[in-house]
């Protein structure tokens, strides 16, 4: 088939790949237009308009899918259909209804759980056991058009939404290869969404990453590692913000009794820091001042010397 791609970020790259290495043919790229990135707000190009550029791809970069300029184009290229994954834009009724088979997405829930732009985040936050991705048909409502196919990842007791999105996006790229292929033979048929069971995940904010040491060890453990690497959990000492790398809860033995220390509150050994919670207290991992490297939290503390009784987001 004639496949036109759509994605953005890197976890877009491994389908790509697969479909690039495939026996339909992709006769273009659509990505989002290159952003400012780093201090100096360089324009970078998304990570699959670099790919597609290095395997001799057409790009096109649309401000909005609704132009009648792209949608002539579209016209023009008479794909068979068009993967998406990771776009980043919803994809207007006139432009999903010229590809002859439509528009398929990968998204990385086990739909209906997690509709938006943010699923697996969203799942770590909330403790999910097990993950999954979807590949779907696009329609007018966002991710709620039927299901080609599925398939289930573990979430392991340290995984960052980073690591989960990392796995998911390897074993989702065949995912979409398959659900390409079932489409191609007709042998593959969508089966709409059950009613119930329907969860949303909104993108998360720089505000939702920040850290209320108030609440539960294991609410603070899931809520960081759901925030790792973006948008990227924080805090603030001594009035400035601090950067938060995944943390572990302590051990009874090392001392993780309700208030021993207070919420926020510093510990400091020679090996480890530990701050406070509603419940017992989180060993700090790495840490980001405003301004600095990444660092282990004992060197922050040597550098920086907490006093008794200082709080992280005091």
């Amino acid at each position: 088939m004639r496949l036109i791609f759509a994605g953005t970020p890197e976890v877009a790259l491994p389908s790509l790949n697969a479909l690039v290495g495939s026996a339909h043919e992709v006769v273009a790229v659509i990505t989002r237009p290159d952003a400012p990135s780093g201090r100096g707000r360089r324009m970078v190009p998304s990570p699959v308009k670099a790919r597609a550029m290095e395997l001799g791809i057409e790009v096109w970069e649309p401000l909005r899918l609704k132009d009648p300029d792209f949608l002539d184009r579209l016209s023009a290229a008479a794909p068979d259909l068009c993967p998406v994954v990771a776009y980043g834009n919803l994809i207007p009724q006139a432009a999903l209804d010229l590809p002859r088979q439509g528009w398929v997405n990968l998204h990385f829930s086990l739909l209906p759980a997690w509709r938006g732009a943010a699923p697996v985040q969203h799942a770590v936050i909330s403790g999910d056991q097990i993950i999954g991705a979807s590949t779907f048909q696009i329609e007018a409502g966002l991710d709620t058009g039927p299901v080609f196919g599925t398939l289930t990842e573990t979430v392991r007791p340290t995984d960052t939404s980073g690591d989960l999105l990392g796995r998911l996006a390897d074993a989702g790229a065949g995912l979409l290869l398959a659900t390409v292929d079932g489409i191609a033979s007709g042998e593959l048929v969508a089966v709409p969404q059950p009613a119930e069971g329907v969860s949303h995940a909104p993108k998360l904010t720089v505000e939702d990453a920040r850290i209320d040491f108030a609440l539960p060890a294991m609410a603070i453990d899931r809520r960081i590692r759901g925030c790792t690497p973006a948008p990227g959990a924080w805090t603030t000492f001594r009035g400035e913000r601090l950067k938060l790398g995944p943390v572990t809860i302590a051990a009874v033995g090392e001392g993780a009794v309700a208030g021993s220390l207070a919420p926020g509150e510093l510990r400091v050994t020679k090996s480890q820091v530990e701050a406070g919670t509603a419940t017992g207290p989180v060993v700090l991992g790495q840490l980001q001042a405003l301004g600095k490297k990444p660092m282990p939290a004992a060197d922050w503390a040597r550098g920086i010397r907490p006093g008794p009784g200082e709080r992280l987001g005091a």
